[in-house]
């Protein structure tokens, strides 16, 4: 499947990519980024599918890389998942938000509660009417908030109850000694959001100890000079579900793990084997059991 924006580029530009999908033992091998003659292949996969942006000119290829993981996000937004026989099912809505989400070769709309007021998420029912009718998913009008200093929010949102729920997701990767003992370990964050919140809300967001972290990533939305100088987040937030920041806790700070380990390796004297049992128990870490 292709789309095309500013010309149509030959598709034999994709034999540079098959050539390197060939020689690659697992797709992961597969290099992000690769210098044809006149071009940049740059791919990301997910959910076993490839998705190849090609440039023209030099770009920055995480800016690349980023613009087609939201691509695949959006894409789970509308459809709940993103497999192969999905985007098959769904063709025309998929091509409808390539329109949107790049204008002649540049991101325009990235935000799920925007371009869901552009492009309607497919249901049976909408799809029986516009086979009917003849008529798309796309809205005639722009969206409110499209033209506006805060493009990823719509106005006039109204709710009856206003709600907001923040998950904080971290993955933690340790190696811990024979003795119980943490050598090294390193946290993978996120913040994920549900913001339920009538009118234009402003939030603020403050940590008990920001100087844990070693690397961020925010949501544009986040105000970063407020961050740089005071280390709060401030933030006027898009409708309904968002990942408000990404971070890294590295391994030069002391990380409470919060979970014990435990082993015992028995191996037999003949060399035929041994066993080896794991045991894993939650840790009181600053009070909090997990």
């Amino acid at each position: 499947m292709e789309k095309h924006w500013k010309s149509v580029i030959s598709r034999s530009v994709c034999d540079y990519f098959f050539d390197h999908q060939r020689k690659a033992s697992s797709p992961e091998d597969i290099p992000p980024v690769i210098a044809t003659p006149h071009h940049y292949l740059i791919s990301v996969y997910r959910s076993s599918m490839f998705f190849v942006a090609v440039c023209t000119t030099e770009v920055a290829p995480l800016f690349v890389v980023e613009f087609l993981h939201r691509v695949v996000d959006t894409f789970e937004d509308y459809f709940s998942e993103c497999t192969e026989s999905i985007i098959k099912e769904h063709y025309v809505v998929v091509y409808e938000l390539l329109d949107e989400m790049l204008d002649n070769g540049f991101p325009l709309a990235t935000e799920s509660n925007i371009l869901k007021e552009l492009i309607k998420p497919p249901n049976i029912l909408r799809t029986i009417a516009n086979t009917v009718t003849g008529k798309s998913n796309v809205s005639s009008t722009l969206p409110s908030g499209q033209l506006s200093n805060i493009p990823w929010r719509r106005t006039g949102v109204k709710y009856t109850n206003n709600e907001a729920y923040f998950d904080m997701i971290e993955e933690v990767d340790a190696i811990i000694d024979k003795s119980g003992s943490t050598v090294c370990a390193e946290i993978q964050g996120y913040i994920d959001c549900c913001i339920k919140l009538s009118g234009m809300p402003d939030l603020s967001l403050s940590f008990v100890n920001p100087r844990l972290f070693d690397d961020v990533s925010f949501h544009p939305c986040v105000r970063f000079k407020r961050w740089e100088s005071e280390r709060v987040l401030s933030f006027i937030p898009p409708d309904g579900n968002f990942r408000l920041m990404s971070y890294h806790i590295g391994s030069q700070s002391i990380v409470a793990i919060p979970v014990y380990v435990r082993h015992s390796l028995c191996l037999r004297e003949s060399g035929s084997g041994g066993r080896l049992d794991i045991t894993l128990g939650p840790k009181q870490t600053l009070g909090r059991t997990v």
